[in-house]
């Protein structure tokens, strides 16, 4: 029975398999009164996918904490569809962009695209049979549970409520040494062998170096500027070309022993991609604190880049992680690529 029981871990739709997501009908009667499955939260900007085709980007068996312990956590029966991302209009505009959580309860699988994904339907039925339908949640429930009542009645701070600020709650913890959730990324095809096998033994590596203070992890990354970080304003706008600078550039514009500039940091996932150049995707002024649910301004210049997300493959205690955030870019990180050089 344990081995049984060890196969349907391991089961589950596969990186690339095609899903419809079901009516919103359908979806709305598998959530409660707060338009939850497993407590995961299915949020109104996710509406307007029903009854379309997608394939899978990846399983969404394990997640990192990005509220606690920076740690990954695992989640049952969810993954993540290519390109669908969150919009903010349900949450005060926010311009996270974080990728969808998709519970399998939502979707059904199906043999490859169709000529329908452009329809701008929600997948609403109209029979008789369907207006009688008793729901978990209604629509009304699930644009209500977008925002959190506020503890106290003069304050009038708006806190949010999304899957990103819900994670702790749709999770449970997964020791970094289970060798399950790595096989799971395998045979679900999160990842390919070769990376599979190059970024385990990186980590192992890093486990080794880690032992003593004076051994660097690979890839290193320790300001150098001083206590005081320098600022460069180069006003870059959404489509604008950039290149990202080299790694040592970087270490110089980050506190000393740290790898912070004015309040950001500089993550190691996002050494990989210096000396590559991108198109800018947007500005970032607003974005919801996973922590508090509450939007925050951003004061100083963020971008994020087209085509550029976290890797989960560097990382301490989230290997593997398949969320891919957007990480933050400052503009003194950057490099605009002219129109001579482009040539």
């Amino acid at each position: 029975m344990a081995r049984f029981g060890f196969l349907k871990y391991l089961s589950g739709y596969r990186a690339g398999d095609w899903v419809e997501v079901k009516s919103a009908d359908e979806i709305l009667a598998t959530l409660d009164d707060k338009g939850r499955l497993d407590h995961l939260p299915f949020m109104p900007e996710m509406l307007q996918y029903c009854g379309k085709r997608f394939r899978v980007f990846k399983s969404a068996h394990k997640v990192c904490d990005t509220i606690e312990t920076h740690k990954n956590r695992s989640m049952s029966g969810a993954v993540h569809l290519e390109a669908l991302r969150c919009d903010g209009k349900a949450h005060g505009a926010c311009q996270a962009g974080c990728l969808l959580f998709w519970k399998e309860g939502w979707l059904k699988p199906v043999p490859g695209p169709d000529s329908t994904n452009d329809r701008a339907d929600m997948g609403f039925e109209t029979s008789a049979a369907a207006k009688v339908t008793r729901y978990g949640c209604d629509l009304e429930a699930l644009e209500s549970a977008t925002r959190v009542p506020p503890d106290n009645t003069k304050t009038a701070v708006e806190h949010y409520r999304c899957q990103a600020t819900e994670m702790l709650r749709a999770t449970t913890p997964l020791q970094w040494w289970d060798p399950r959730h790595y096989l799971k990324d395998l045979i679900l095809r999160n990842v390919r062998l070769g990376d599979f096998i190059f970024f385990v033994a990186i980590a192992a590596f890093n486990i080794v170096m880690r032992l003593h203070w004076r051994l660097h992890p690979y890839p290193y990354v320790s300001g150098v500027a001083g206590p005081k970080t320098p600022t460069e304003l180069l006003n870059l706008q959404p489509g604008e070309l950039v290149q990202i600078r080299s790694k040592e550039e970087i270490m110089h514009t980050l506190m000393t022993g740290g790898n912070r500039n004015r309040g950001l940091s500089f993550d190691v996932e996002m050494v990989p991609y210096c000396g590559k150049s991108f198109r800018v995707l947007r500005r970032v002024e607003r974005i919801i604190d996973e922590r508090s649910g509450q939007m925050i301004r951003i004061p100083n210049s963020c971008l994020i880049l087209d085509g550029v997300t976290c890797g989960g493959s560097l990382s301490k205690n989230r290997l593997f992680c398949p969320r891919s955030i957007y990480p933050y870019w400052h503009e003194i990180w950057l490099k605009r690529i002219d129109a001579e050089e482009q040539v």
